[in-house]
């Protein structure tokens, strides 16, 4: 029997939760939802970059050969899981918009905030007037926060631009910020984030914008991975999505969809019609809707920090989506108008509470479930032999304490593909 080699070993954790499911390699749905397959006295040993083995301490200890210069950290009273995945999220941009929280307090609707000037043209224009050096040092310090509370991972979308040298612009700071940030970000592009003022009069215009310029460029340029559109009354119509979606998957783009945010329009049932990996939001979905996305394995993403900083009264039908099967997964859709928060903790405590998901359920939403909404199950979300070790060793003896605790960070390290990073 061949020895395993470790150049990291964290050991005596009191709860090793691993997500890690043998029988079953994909995103967790149902009952399956709050299995954790905990290991208690656990320890995971590390060669480089990735994960080698995972067991019990004693086990693992007699199994696995140190190298020279390997280090060892005891875990105990501590609990270890993966890393945390934000899979919707908007980091990158300029300007700030606290003015509009003041005025959504005093009463202000958001029509009324944006005839003031504010609501997502604002920032729109700040994005339009930066830099790209601007851009990623403002993104940055956005990282830099994830990352001290336990997020690894980040989808980061475009759509703050909404011209072709704009979102250009944006996607590659996010590209570049890629390159040299700890956190991984997964790069989408949002060109169909909002009909810009210049198109307002004539919108199926910017949709020719979109997909006869932008995509064709942003492929070139391999700047994204996937796709998404804001299908919403106001925004883009079912018809104006369904052709932006056609030429994003003509160009080898996968992907998402911002759905039945406010309205039911139909976008949860376009999602699972194209195979999109994920729709969004999903606060007015209906019966049918759910069961379609079901049927075409599309992970709904929920964004309960968005529903709460907006003080919108309708939540999302969680339990209705897992009860029917369907893997859900949680993300903080940090941005600047309407979910300012970099804390996944904080959503995992906002979905026990307003969706009454129970603390097994939400790490599951926020590692593995949401590594698949980015199309990364294969590589992160568990603690499983072979993948990336992207972990965080808690100060709580007991994962309920994560959600349990609210507002602060529970978070003692941090590790990046091997490397303790925080």
């Amino acid at each position: 029997m061949q020895t395993l080699t470790a150049s990291l070993i964290i050991k005596n954790a009191s709860q090793l939760v691993t997500l890690h499911d043998p029988k079953k390699i994909g995103p967790k749905g149902g009952k399956a939802q709050g299995e954790l397959n905990i290991i208690k006295n656990g320890a995971v040993a590390i060669y480089g970059s990735r994960i080698v083995a995972v067991s019990g301490t004693n086990k693992l200890l007699k199994s696995v050969a140190l190298t020279k210069n390997a280090r060892v950290i005891d875990a105990e009273k501590k609990v270890v899981t993966p890393g945390l995945i934000d899979p919707h999220t908007h980091p990158v941009f300029a300007g700030e918009r606290s003015g509009e929280f003041e005025m959504r307090i005093a009463g202000k609707t958001y029509l009324d905030i944006a005839k003031a000037g504010g609501g997502i043209n604002s920032t729109v224009a700040a994005v339009r007037k930066a830099s790209k050096n601007v851009l990623k040092e403002n993104g940055r310090k956005i990282l830099d926060r994830m990352l001290t509370l336990g997020t690894t991972t980040v989808e980061a979308k475009s759509g703050y631009g909404l011209t072709t040298k704009d979102e250009i612009k944006q996607l590659q700071a996010i590209k570049e910020l890629n390159e040299e940030h700890e956190v991984d970000l997964v790069p989408t592009f949002l060109g169909a984030h909002e009909i810009p003022p210049e198109y307002k009069k004539r919108p199926d215009d910017y949709v020719a914008l979109v997909c006869n310029e932008m995509i064709p460029k942003v492929s070139s340029k391999e700047l994204a991975e996937f796709c998404d559109v804001f299908c919403e009354k106001g925004v883009f119509t079912p018809k104006q999505t369904r052709v932006i979606l056609q030429t994003a998957q003509a160009f080898g783009l996968k992907l998402k969809l911002h759905a039945d945010e406010f309205y039911n329009t139909g976008g949860a049932e376009l999602a699972a019609e194209f195979g999109a990996v994920s729709a969004d939001h999903l606060i007015s979905v209906g019966d049918e809707g759910i069961h379609l996305m079901h049927k075409a394995g599309v992970i709904p993403v929920l964004l309960p920090g968005t529903t709460f900083y907006l003080g919108l009264k309708k939540e999302a039908p969680t339990r209705k989506m897992i009860e029917k099967g369907l893997p859900v997964a949680l993300a903080t859709d940090c941005n600047p108008g309407s979910s300012m928060t970099e804390s996944m903790q904080m959503i995992m405590t906002l979905a026990c509470l307003n969706y009454k998901m129970s603390p097994a359920e939400v790490l599951t939403a926020s590692t593995i479930n949401a590594a698949f909404a980015i199309d990364r199950g294969n590589e992160i979300g568990s603690l499983s032999p072979g993948k990336y070790a992207d972990m965080v060793i808690w100060d709580a003896g007991d994962y309920r304490e994560i959600p349990y605790h609210f507002g602060g960070n529970m978070v003692e390290r941090v590790f990046k593909k091997g490397e303790m990073v925080r």
